[in-house]
């Protein structure tokens, strides 16, 4: 590029981001609605054969459900499409306070269940793949847990977090919590009706705070650089769409989770239910990253040592942030891919 051409690009590249419509539109991969009920839309990505498996992609809830249709280089979604499968996503949709009574009950009995059996017939009642991040992996495990006959074939869990023993600033916030039972926390929260988007996004800015900080010295050396700042912009849109946890599901994943941690341990307490992680009797692929701060990845790998009934629980780690595991195409999708040819 010569150096009239670098002017101009850096030139409209400052434009775009200062006063124009940013850098790159949104190009979600092309899908059809399949069903639209509150918290519950089920899509499925269009392009797929008429025999291709079955894969559900589950979000977690503090996160927008394009997390895995990020741009179309890095979109799990188009990947799926590509190596011969049929994704689908369940999109929760927006999180107020008039959704502050629903807990982990709403997901793994009636949300993702009624999904799934969606997808399996979708497919000619075929057994379906889930593939769930973050606390979506979480999520996954404990639906097929609490109900082994769902048409499950498979369960990809990528930065899960299955021990909140091994999880940052869980020890200190539990010292914290001893000195009242923990419970100024949890009024606090049923108050509120749950964790507001505005706090999800500040809380997930707070683990990249060195990104925070020299931000404006990547822009000014990658001006030029249409293609860097394009990823850039896909980051700063996906953390302003982070969305809010519901009052009972946060106060649960505090004092079941992370207090008592239920999961770390293989039997999730709900009440006066219990759900067991050695009940999952499918395969399944963990994927943990070195460099996670937000899940580290031995909060993911001790799932090896809980998910006892599954025939086969392979670990593999990634490099890159929480995010950054899930979009890693030479690493978790080559995985994942692999996984998923195995089982056929």
């Amino acid at each position: 590029m010569s150096l009239a051409d670098t002017v101009s690009t850096a030139a409209r590249n400052a434009w775009n981001l200062t006063f124009g419509e940013g850098i790159e539109a949104p190009e979600p991969t092309p899908s059809t609605v399949l069903s639209d009920a509150p918290h519950r839309e089920l899509r499925r990505y269009d392009g797929a054969a008429d025999d291709a498996p079955a894969v559900l992609l589950v979000p977690p809830l503090a996160a927008p459900a394009f997390c895995f249709d990020l741009r179309p280089d890095q979109s799990l979604a188009r990947f799926l499409l590509e190596t011969g499968n049929a994704p689908y996503l369940v999109d929760y949709g927006e999180i107020g306070f008039e959704d502050r009574r629903m807990g982990f009950e709403d997901w793994i009995d009636d949300i993702l269940p009624e999904a799934i059996r969606q997808v399996s017939a979708d497919r000619g009642g075929r057994p379906v793949d889930l593939v769930g991040w973050s606390i979506g992996g979480v999520l996954a495990l404990l639906t097929a847990a609490a109900d082994q006959s769902l048409p499950i074939r498979s369960i990809t869990a990528v930065g899960a977090p299955l021990s909140y023993n091994h999880m940052v600033g869980v020890r200190e916030l539990r010292a914290l919590a001893r000195l009242d039972g923990g419970r100024t926390a949890t009024a606090a929260i049923r108050a509120v009706g749950g964790v507001s988007a505005r706090l999800t996004r500040v809380a997930y800015r707070a683990t990249a705070w060195d990104r925070e900080l020299k931000r404006p010295f990547f822009i000014a050396s990658n001006l030029a650089d249409t293609a860097t700042l394009a990823r850039m912009e896909t980051i700063d849109r996906f953390q302003n769409a982070l969305p809010g946890y519901p009052g009972r599901f946060y106060n649960q994943l505090w004092g079941r989770f992370m207090l008592n941690n239920d999961i770390g341990q293989g039997v999730v307490h709900l009440g006066e239910r219990e759900i067991a992680l050695a009940a999952v009797n499918v395969p399944v692929l963990l994927v943990g990253g070195p460099s996670d701060v937000i899940t580290p990845a031995a909060a993911v790998e001790h799932g090896t040592t809980t998910l006892t009934g599954a025939p086969e629980v392979r670990y593999e780690t990634a490099p890159g942030s929480h995010l950054g595991i899930l979009i890693a195409r030479e690493t978790t999708w080559t995985y994942l891919d692999k996984f998923l040819r195995d089982l056929a």
